[in-house]
């Protein structure tokens, strides 16, 4: 069926459908709204319209799943109205006040980074926290006994039936790997998530923490193009223009650079978290090797990308002044209600 035949009968069935009870606004906002629904299915085939068409049937598809919307809202409060019985409480009176719950610093960090990047066409990818050993270390340029294993520290997992050992996660760019294996050019996504290393506990250091790494890859991709991705996340994020990228390497990347913003020295706290130079690094970052994507089943002769990662518990204990990084973790809620929620 041509996706303009999909649209009317997609208009047909909205303007039908009548639900009789709540059950049923719930079996038709899964069907048609829900993560697995037709209206997903019809954004993903509209990737695929002619550009001519693309202006025509986004506005209608735009306009239907709007509707859809609208009627399931309209439907639950004309049902959930028939539903109400009569009560004996006064509803009129005010409840208790009830305090306000806090949201943890990591979360805050972790929502002002996706909101940036989403902005700018950057979607979120999750993935499993056991990983196997292909999609964290050989897919990504790190094959047996290469020294850069030696890098990160790793928790492996025993397998009990005999098969191969899995691994904790030491990054999120596992995520990446598995979003280039199931997905085709051009690739815009964030990876949020808990990542793992055998290191010692400290006040500075963790054997968990959290990491938010960047991919895009599409043709004609540059190193141009990361470092303006990263100019503007950095000004949206700490409110710094100023950054500089300083040689380093990651398997992973070629050529790869650590990024510094450039803080300041206005007082004695930026003089210590800067260590006088006024320079803070924040992330790593760099052009995605060809033999990365090629592991992945990407063409590096017509693709190109780059991928940055961050840790978010340095950007959390910078901005909040944390002293030591265990406070994090210790779920103290003494500590935790210092962060009030903004939502």
């Amino acid at each position: 069926m041509k996706f303009s035949e999909k649209i009317e009968a997609l208009k047909k069935e909205l303007s039908s459908h009548q639900p009789s009870d709540l059950d049923a606004v719930e079996a038709f906002r899964i069907k048609y709204l829900g993560s697995k629904g037709l209206f997903k299915d019809l954004f993903q085939e509209f990737k695929s319209v002619s550009s001519e068409e693309k202006r025509a049937f986004g506005k209608v598809l735009n306009g239907l799943k709007n509707e859809a919307e609208e009627k399931v809202n309209s439907w639950k409060e004309q049902l959930s109205e028939q539903k109400t019985e009569k009560v004996s409480i006064d509803l009129t009176r005010p409840s208790m006040l009830r305090e306000l719950g806090a949201e943890h610093p990591i979360s805050i960090i972790k929502r002002e980074i996706i909101d940036i990047f989403h902005g700018i066409g950057f979607s979120v990818a999750e993935g499993p926290e056991i990983e196997d050993d292909w999609h964290n270390f050989t897919a990504l340029n790190f094959p047996p006994e290469h020294p850069a294993r030696d890098m990160q520290d790793t928790f492996f997992v025993r397998n009990p039936n005999g098969e191969e050992d899995h691994v904790l996660r030491t990054h999120t760019s596992s995520v990446q790997v598995r979003v280039m294996t199931n997905e085709k050019p051009p690739i815009r996504i964030i990876a949020p998530g808990r990542v793992f290393r055998n290191e010692a506990v400290s006040a500075r250091s963790h054997c968990i923490f959290h990491q938010i790494e960047g991919l895009y890859i599409d043709e004609g991709v540059t190193f141009a193009d990361m470092k303006q991705t990263l100019e503007y996340f950095a000004k949206e994020f700490f409110g710094k223009s100023k950054i500089r990228l300083r040689p380093s390497y990651f398997p992973f990347t070629e050529p790869s650079a650590e990024v510094d913003v450039y803080w300041g020295l206005e007082n004695e706290v930026d003089h210590r978290i800067t260590k006088g130079t006024g320079w803070l690094e924040v992330m790593g970052c760099g052009m995605v090797d060809p033999a990365v994507l090629e592991s992945c089943g990407i063409d590096p002769e017509k693709y190109s990308g780059f991928a940055f990662g961050m840790g978010l518990e340095r950007s959390a204990m910078q901005r909040f002044q944390i002293p030591d990084i265990r406070m994090i973790f210790e779920n103290d809620i003494r500590f935790l209600k210092q962060f009030q929620s903004t939502f």
